[in-house]
């Protein structure tokens, strides 16, 4: 069910989720948290349909804010709150609300979307893109028990990472983070089975890759080693190495989903890693609402670095 409300306020918007859940016959809510996206038109689309597939995982009420801007001097541009609601089938698990911010109401966007908040529920944050410099001190971010930047679509992406390592609060993490997860799992796993020291190692991918440069420097923190980074053609990550007094130990992943593991004195191998999907992402994000003190060490962590060409 959708519904639409133009020049509204915040306790209308309440009212019509009420009246719009009534009319599909569930008055009551099963929702375990609210998932606020701060994003653009032109990334809304894409994120609230992620947002909506793992909502499939974590009923939640998603509130994607969008501020609309007009020319002209501030004081001219009309005020106005839209709103479109989406409750039932064309909500996925839970209830999406796109608010529309115009005029001078785009600097209000926290007092606009703290009504609409589940109540005693967690919050979380996501920007899809622009991401605010200090996330924590946002007005969306501060609702927030956990804010979910992602550094790959900055147009710096390595040196968005440096600004944040300087403002990180604990609830931060990036989604640049959240693409390592099966990387180090099987990195970890391969130590686990080949615990030899390791001596250096080299993580290769395309060009200026956050996810990338955040596995060196989660391996330099846990390994105490120096790693190399090697810019090839891509996909993202491609290969890492890590050398060990025993031979070395090898992740090649050239096409995108499948890798090949290679240890000393065991026969190569071939898993699965495949690039995930943003909704897969998010939903990772949403099981875990504590401070990720992993990737804090890991962002804080800036070698001095000469990326190589392979």
């Amino acid at each position: 069910m959708r519904t639409e409300l133009t020049d509204t306020t915040s306790s209308k918007v309440n009212r019509a989720l009420l009246d719009a859940r009534r009319a599909i016959g569930s008055p009551t809510m099963g929702l375990v948290l609210t998932l606020v996206i701060a994003t653009d038109e032109e990334n809304a689309y894409d994120a609230v349909r992620a947002a909506s597939e793992a909502s499939r995982e974590h009923p939640c009420r998603i509130i994607a804010v969008i501020k609309r801007t007009s020319r002209g001097p501030l004081k001219l541009r009309q005020t106005r709150l839209d709103a479109e609601l989406r409750v039932g089938s064309d909500a996925g698990s839970g209830e999406i609300v796109v608010l529309r911010l115009h005029g001078a109401l785009t600097a209000q966007a926290g007092s606009v979307v703290l009504p609409l908040l589940v109540p005693d529920a967690p919050v979380v944050a996501w920007w899809p893109a622009d991401a605010p410099d200090d996330p924590a001190r946002d007005p969306l971010g501060a609702l927030a028990q956990r804010r979910i930047t992602d550094a790959e679509a900055a147009a710096d992406p390595v040196g968005v990472l440096d600004g944040r390592a300087g403002v990180y609060a604990p609830g931060d993490t990036d989604l640049a983070w959240t693409r390592l997860t099966p990387w180090r799992s099987l990195l970890a796993a391969a130590l686990d089975q080949k615990p030899l020291p390791v001596t250096a190692g080299a993580v290769e991918s395309e060009a200026d890759n956050p996810s990338a440069e955040l596995l060196a420097r989660w391996l330099e923190n846990r390994l105490g080693v120096p790693v190399e980074r090697i810019t090839t053609d891509g996909p993202v990550i491609t290969r890492v190495r890590l050398e060990t007094t025993g031979g070395e130990i090898q992740v090649d992943r050239p096409n995108g989903s499948l890798a090949t593991l290679v240890l000393p004195g065991s026969p190569d191998r071939k898993v699965a890693l495949k690039i995930r999907s943003k909704a897969e992402l998010v939903a990772e994000e949403l099981r875990r609402l504590d401070a990720d003190e992993v990737y804090a060490s890991a962002l804080r962590r800036r070698p001095a670095r000469a990326a190589l060409s392979a």
